[in-house]
């Protein structure tokens, strides 16, 4: 394999100048394979880490449970270091510690470190803010890092971790041309973040039959939702039964809807499989479950009498609870409906739950060369029966159309693809980037 130049080679000043160059460094995109990331880990010594590790796999989920494991772990005075993908608006989103997206100089060195120990090793975007997220915990004194996967699981670069505890929220229909065609042979992707006589906590209700296999080949200490623990209840209240705690009258977070309630069964469900190195005591785990945050997932915000809703839904089934969600609120006059959405995505599956809900489709693009061109979406959006749909080829200027048109009582959902929610909350001045001299506490703005 012919080798980019190394970074040391090029002026690179500014995070953006790092996050350019590190785009072309590796020949593909996405490359399967552990050999490469675990060859430099080894070199920096990160193989055998001094923390405690869980992995977050699944289709759907699974930023939702980093999110509410972070804020759980961090209520009971753990320090925390996250790792998730894609990001909103910023990729130091997707490192933080103790709460705390990671800085730009900070980042900046953590690359620097890695570059110098490379070699010859090229390593994919995605690779190397893995090992830069490791790095960070391990100068910052982690106590546990939580590592959502970001693609499959068994070849992921996360996977080249092996973890102490393995959450796997859901399988479903996604990224078939990378992960297989049907949900056995995406399953066996998935249980590859599995260890053996480690705990694997499955919170999908009808898990795919590899899956189960794989866990029991390799003899990982398999808990299942609706065998092993359970959740059950109503948003706002529910109630968690597990092999040896139980708890009624949980709280739920701000975000979601009736889907978080088998994702935080899961999360429970890990939280007591690693009660022996992490006790969490029972008021510590309702603080946080109920003051847990993350944008995108059913996110709502109104302005100037108009709802917005935003979610990240870009799979058929994320799209049904999404939809689903919506259908639970009260009806406005007027639904609106932007939507950007990926070549690689099911669109018939993700447009179907909001044919009867939406009044009004405004279709764009992400300016991504993965995104569909906006006039191609208009074209097939009428072919899967929808009516009054208008092409914008700016995300940013259709979020702002929208803006002018919709009356108080209308409501807005964004829908589709990360790299339109993220844009799309900036044009709205819901979003307001993390002060770099410390202060990490502003995300994102609005009622």
């Amino acid at each position: 394999m012919k080798t980019k130049s190394h970074a040391n080679d090029k002026s690179l000043d500014t995070l953006e100048d790092w996050l350019n160059w590190l785009e072309t460094l590796h020949p593909k995109e996405i490359d399967f394979g552990l050999d490469r990331i675990r060859c430099v880990l080894d070199k920096l010594s990160l193989v055998e880490l001094p923390f405690r590790t869980i992995t977050v796999g699944g289709t759907n989920g699974k930023g939702s449970c980093v999110a509410m494991l972070d804020n759980i772990y961090r209520c009971a005075g753990y320090r925390v270091g996250t790792f998730t993908s894609p990001h909103l608006w910023r990729f130091n989103e997707r490192i933080c510690f103790d709460g705390q997206e990671i800085c730009d100089e900070p980042l900046i060195e953590l690359f620097r470190c890695i570059e110098n120990a490379r070699g010859l090793i090229t390593l994919s975007y995605f690779e190397y803010s893995v090992v830069a997220a490791l790095l960070h915990f391990v100068r910052n004194k982690a106590e546990l890092a939580l590592l959502e996967v970001g693609l499959g699981g068994r070849l992921d670069a996360v996977n080249a971790i092996d973890a102490d505890a393995s959450l796997v929220v859901s399988v479903e229909l996604d990224h078939q041309d990378w992960l297989g065609k049907d949900r056995e042979s995406i399953g066996r992707e998935k249980a590859g973040i599995f260890r053996s006589d480690r705990p694997a906590v499955v919170a999908d209700r009808s898990p795919p039959e590899s899956l189960l296999i794989h866990a029991q080949q390799l003899g990982s200490s398999l808990q299942l939702i609706g065998r092993d623990f359970d959740g059950s209840g109503t948003w706002g209240s529910w109630n968690y039964k597990g092999w040896g705690l139980s708890k009624e009258n949980l709280p739920t977070p701000s975000f979601g809807g009736q889907e978080q309630l088998d994702n935080m069964a899961g999360c429970l469900a890990i939280i007591e499989s690693m009660d022996e190195h992490l006790p969490v005591e029972l008021p510590v785990i309702s603080r946080g479950l109920s003051t847990a945050q993350i944008a995108g997932r059913t996110d709502r915000h109104v302005r100037g009498g108009v709802e917005w809703i935003f979610d990240v839904a870009h799979n058929p089934a994320a799209a049904r609870v999404f939809s689903d969600a919506v259908i639970q609120l009260p009806s406005p006059g007027y639904t609106w409906a932007i939507l950007a959405i990926m070549k690689d995505k099911d669109l018939s599956g993700v447009v179907a739950p909001f044919m009867g809900v939406v009044d009004q489709w405004i279709v764009t693009s992400t300016g991504s060369e993965r995104s569909v061109n906006a006039e191609i979406l208009g074209g097939l959006m009428k072919t899967e029966g929808a009516s009054n749909v208008r092409s914008l080829a700016d995300a940013v200027a259709a979020c702002k159309l929208v803006d002018q048109l919709a009356e108080p009582g209308h409501r807005v959902l964004v829908f589709g693809s990360f790299y339109l929610v993220g844009p799309a909350m900036t044009a709205l001045a819901l979003y307001s980037a993390p002060s770099q001299a410390g202060d990490q506490s502003a995300r994102w703005t609005g009622t």
